[in-house]
């Protein structure tokens, strides 16, 4: 599964589109079979303007998908696979933690 191209939400008067974001991370592994984890995928995007939101697919009947906009702090957790309220580990990196956070400092432990 990946989001269509034409998948977007205005959410507080501010648009949030696939087509225009660019993809940083998901959990969109291939175990040898398929990608579906769970019945569900979630995909990290950040805006040309720098906000961030995850888009989360589902296999699930009832359900549908989702287009969520999240902190900064939020997408970091996710990208570094701690523990954040989305309860989403984004281990498929699409871009360098650098790239995904600039305004970022890191430092040697």
């Amino acid at each position: 599964m990946k989001p269509p191209e034409q998948f977007e939400r205005i959410i507080n008067g501010k648009r949030y589109s696939v087509a225009s974001a660019e993809l940083i991370a998901g959990d969109d592994f291939w175990d040898g079979r398929n990608f579906e984890r769970r019945g569900r995928q979630c995909f990290l995007y950040k805006t040309a303007n720098g906000a961030f939101f995850i888009v989360t697919l589902t296999q699930w009947q009832g359900e549908r998908d989702t287009l969520t906009p999240v902190t900064e702090a939020e997408a970091v957790a996710m990208y570094e696979g701690r523990p954040n309220e989305h309860g989403v580990d984004l281990s498929e990196h699409r871009v360098t933690y650098e790239n995904a956070f600039p305004d970022i400092e890191i430092t040697e432990a």
